[in-house]
């Protein structure tokens, strides 16, 4: 029986270039990788035998410690950022160890690296169709083995351009090759030169290979693409590139014909295989948030039974454009920022999961092991924030709402968390760019929505003071609310408040006292002044409540 893993010369072979280098110590064919292990100095992660271990945080220093570490763990290879000036003497002791020490290229991440390094250990050699002698369910050898009888690096895309899988020897093709792996997907620049240049319904409308010229399409230097739809009868399911120096032969064009069909099955059996999980996943999640009797079995399915969490949501505006570019529906966006920010925080925040619920992608995220309560909402808002600074490109932008800190053993609670979250993104929504933010920090906005809810609800918004000014303001073409809004807004303070609305202090004055009269407002009383102020902020946050309040 196969041993479950990656072998980690296949692992070095498939990233090397892109991400990974290999800095000393000599790579075994029968060596496996079985694992994937973030190094934190602050907390010794368990290390089972196999693993690789990304050292972080590490530098030349601290090497030989960690060397030690390795060898009784019996980890065959640590990740440490390169370059880096290795002596020899410590060269011959990672040599001596059987310890192989790799470098993470400049300019990659390690989320991209935990990212690829996982998709390389889930690609499972189980059997089916043949290509070249290799499985066709294992997708990256499948990619290696069409980049084989083709003679070029290859990738694998689904509809949306995302990567499924590539092929070795990706750093002989250029650079927006090298992007789109570390990005799990072709650059937006690319895409967008691709679509305009008609190239996609070019792809889809035929079932041959097509020749894209990239360099003039994209304005950029690099390898043309040879292309061909992969399709489930009239479905098309994604896509297999290749990049090469120039048309392909009849003999390689059949290749890659007969290439696609055996793509197709694989990429049917892995989408129904996501389908079912992301099901199964959003139907426990949903029952575990919604409070009732069965939250507590959901909770335990998913592994959060008795810990600390917080519920996070994260939307998109009502009124967002984000399918312009793309010609996905909303359902379609909402799904794959879903994907995104599930695989963000696989990486990030170990043991949350997240999913899709209606218009909502909701996470549970859980408290770090040995670690207190009160990291939970920090830990959610530095994941959240890290997420958003990637999705900034997005039109009409991203917003993550945050819901207080809870036990997972009371559905509840859990439940008030969730409550807490959808709170702060209906704050959220009322603002033009997406962002993060904690309902704590949102809670009075929430107030003030509520309370204009409960007003209209009662037929108008206030009648009040304001009211009055605004509809004399109509009337009579003058600014009297504005008046007293400005001398509201500066305390109470005259000369600011004039200077604000540029007019003299003493024709200010004037005004202020002739919006007393009109609005029959006693300014000396803070009750008054607090009543007034919160007419403006409601009448602020709803632009036609004027027209409202003066019906």
């Amino acid at each position: 029986m196969t041993s479950p893993g990656a072998r980690l010369d296949n692992v070095v072979s498939n990233l090397a270039g892109t991400l990974l280098e290999v800095l000393a110590g000599t790579i075994d064919g029968t060596t496996l990788i079985t694992d994937v292990v973030v190094d934190d100095p602050r907390e010794q992660a368990p290390v089972r035998p196999g693993a690789m271990l990304l050292c972080t945080a590490a530098d030349v220093r601290d090497l030989p410690a960690l060397l030690d570490r390795a060898v009784t763990c019996q980890t065959p290879a640590l990740v440490v950022r390169a370059p880096l000036d290795l002596e020899p003497e410590l060269r011959a002791h990672i040599e001596r160890s059987g310890v192989v020490l790799l470098g993470l290229a400049g300019g990659a991440t390690w989320a991209q690296l935990v990212v690829l390094l996982r998709s390389l250990l889930s690609s499972s050699a189980s059997g089916g169709g043949l290509l070249a002698g290799m499985p066709a369910e294992d997708s990256f050898a499948l990619a290696n083995a069409i980049g084989s009888l083709l003679d070029a690096p290859i990738t694998i895309e689904d509809r949306d351009s995302q990567i499924l899988a590539f092929s070795d020897r990706q750093n002989e093709a250029d650079q927006t090759r090298i992007e789109t792996i570390l990005g799990r997907g072709v650059p937006q620049h690319a895409r967008l030169a691709q679509e305009r240049a008609g190239v996609f319904k070019r792809l889809h409308a035929g079932e041959k290979p097509i020749f894209i010229d990239t360099p003039q399409i994209e304005g950029a230097p690099g390898l043309p693409r040879v292309a061909i739809a992969v399709r489930a009868g009239d479905q098309v399911l994604g896509s297999i590139w290749a990049a090469v120096p120039g048309p392909l032969s009849d003999e390689q064009e059949q290749v890659l014909v007969d290439a696609a069909k055996v793509v197709a099955l694989q990429l049917l059996r892995h989408r129904i295989g996501v389908d079912i999980d992301r099901q199964v996943r959003a139907d426990l999640i949903a029952t575990a948030l919604a409070g009732a009797a069965p939250a507590s079995g959901a909770i335990e399915r998913l592994g959060l039974a008795h810990r600390a969490v917080t519920v996070l949501g994260l939307s998109l505006p009502r009124n967002s454009a984000d399918t312009a570019v793309s010609g996905q529906t909303r359902r379609q966006t909402l799904e794959r920022i879903t994907d995104s920010f599930a695989f963000h925080l696989s990486v990030a925040a170990p043991g949350a999961v997240a999913a899709l619920v209606g218009d909502v992608c909701y996470a549970i995220v859980p408290a770090p092991i040995r670690k207190g309560k009160e990291n939970v909402t920090a830990m959610a808002q530095r994941v959240s924030n890290d997420f958003l600074d990637r999705a900034r490109d997005r039109p009409g932008g991203v917003a993550i709402g945050i819901g207080r800190v809870v036990s997972s053993s009371d559905p509840a609670d859990l439940a008030r968390s969730r409550h807490d979250a959808d709170r702060t993104l209906r704050v959220l929504s009322q603002e033009s760019a997406g962002r993060v933010a904690v309902f704590a920090d949102v809670q009075v906005d929430e107030l003030l929505l509520e309370m204009g809810d409960q007003l209209r609800n009662e037929g108008g918004l206030l009648v009040g003071p304001i009211a009055r000014l605004h509809h004399h303001d109509r009337e009579h073409g003058t600014t009297m609310a504005e008046t007293v809004a400005q001398w509201l807004d500066h305390l109470g303070n005259t000369l600011n408040a004039s200077a604000a609305m540029d007019v003299h202090p003493n024709t200010f004055r004037y005004r202020l006292r002739r919006a007393a009269e009109i609005a029959q407002l006693n300014l000396n009383d803070p009750d008054e002044r607090f009543a007034a102020m919160l007419e403006f902020r409601l009448t602020r946050q709803r632009p036609s409540a004027e027209a409202t309040a003066a019906a």
